[in-house]
C-alpha cells in the first residue's frame, strides 16, 4: 500500500528519511514530496541578540527551520568577516557555555536533536505541542523574569506566546524565516498521481501544507479521493485538514515516524486492531 508524505527530505548526509524507513516496516511503500520553501531573514538580528545571552532568560524552538537559521547566521556572519573559523570559535568557547546555563526548550525530539547539534541541551522535548511546551515553561519559569528568546517564522501560531503572555512570562519573538510554496510542488504531484496512481494514505505535516497541496490533491484525486485516509502529524495539521472539509483517519500521538506509522497502520488496517 501506498503513501504519500506531503513533507521536506531528512538532510541528504544523514541518511534515508526516518518517516520512509519505518513505514517501510509496516509494509507500507511511502513517497515524499517537499512542499515548502523557506527564506531566511533579520539573521544580522538574530546573531545580534545571540551574542548577549545575558539579557535574556533562555530559548525557545518550536521548528527545525529556527537552527537551521541560526547555523546559517553564523555561516553568514563568518563569511561576511572573512573569519569563519572566529564565529564559530566564539559559539563554541564562550556563547554556547552562557546559553547553556539557561533553559532551551524545545517541542518535539527533531528539533531537540538540532539543538544538541550546536552544543546547546534541549529540555521539554516530549511535549510534542506548543500548547503542551507552553504549560511545560509556565511550570519552570517565575513571571517576569527575563525574557525568553522565541526565533521563529513568519507563520507562527500564536498559541505559545499567548498561554506565556497570560501567565506573565516574557517571551521576544524575532521572525528568522518565512515560508513559501515549494516551487515544484505542482509538477511533483502531477507527476507522482500519474505514474503511481491514487495513495491509500496522504500525510501532512503542517498547516501550510494543507493550504498549499489540498486542492491539487482534489483535483487529482477527483471522486476517488473518498478513498484516502488523510493523516496530520499533529492536532494543528488535523484542524486544518477539518477546518478544510477533510476527515482525518488519524492523527499521530506525537510527531515521531513511529507513532504516525504505527497510526496509519491502524487506519488502514482497522480489523487486525
Amino acid at each position: 500500500m501506498k503513501v504519500l508524505l506531503l513533507k521536506d527530505p531528512k538532510d541528504k548526509d544523514s541518511g534515508p528519511d526516518p518517516y520512509i524507513k519505518e513505514l517501510g516496516s509496516h509494509s507500507l511503500e511511502a513517497t515524499l514530496i517537499p512542499v515548502l520553501s523557506f527564506e531566511f531573514i533579520s539573521l544580522d538580528s538574530l546573531f545580534e541578540k545571540l551574542s548577549h545571552p545575558e539579557c535574556y532568560g533562555g530559548l525557545v524552538f518550536t521548528s527545525p527551520r529556527a537552527l537551521e537559521a541560526i547555523k546559517m547566521c553564523l555561516k553568514e556572519k563568518s563569511k561576511k568577516e572573512g573569519k569563519y573559523i572566529l564565529t564559530f570559535l566564539a559559539w563554541s568557547k564562550s556563547l554556547k557555555q552562557m546559553w547553556n546555563i539557561k533553559p532551551t526548550y524545545v517541542v518535539g525530539k527533531a528539533t531537540a536533536s538540532l539543538v544538541e547539534e550546536i552544543g546547546l541541551f534541549p529540555q521539554g522535548e516530549k511535549s510534542g505541542n506548543a500548547e503542551k511546551l507552553a504549560e511545560y515553561i509556565c511550570s519552570r519559569e517565575k513571571p517576569n523574569s527575563s525574557a525568553l528568546l522565541f526565533p521563529c517564522g513568519a507563520l507562527k501560531r500564536e498559541v505559545l506566546p499567548t498561554v506565556l503572555r497570560e501567565k506573565g512570562i516574557p517571551l521576544e519573538s524575532l521572525t528568522v524565516y518565512q515560508t513559501t510554496q515549494h516551487p515544484d510542488l505542482q509538477e511533483s504531484l502531477s507527476s507522482y498521481f500519474s505514474q503511481q496512481g491514487i495513495p491509500a494514505s496522504i500525510v501532512f505535516f503542517s498547516p501550510s501544507g494543507v493550504k498549499f497541496c489540498l486542492q491539487h490533491i482534489q483535483k487529482l484525486s477527483g471522486d476517488l479521493i473518498n478513498q484516502v485516509k488523510f493523516a496530520a502529524i499533529g492536532p494543528t495539521t488535523a484542524q486544518a485538514l477539518e477546518a478544510a472539509g477533510i476527515p482525518v483517519s488519524c492523527t499521530a500521538g506525537s510527531p515521531t515516524p513511529q507513532d504516525l506509522a504505527a497510526g496509519i497502520h491502524r487506519a488502514l488496517h482497522p480489523h487486525n486492531c
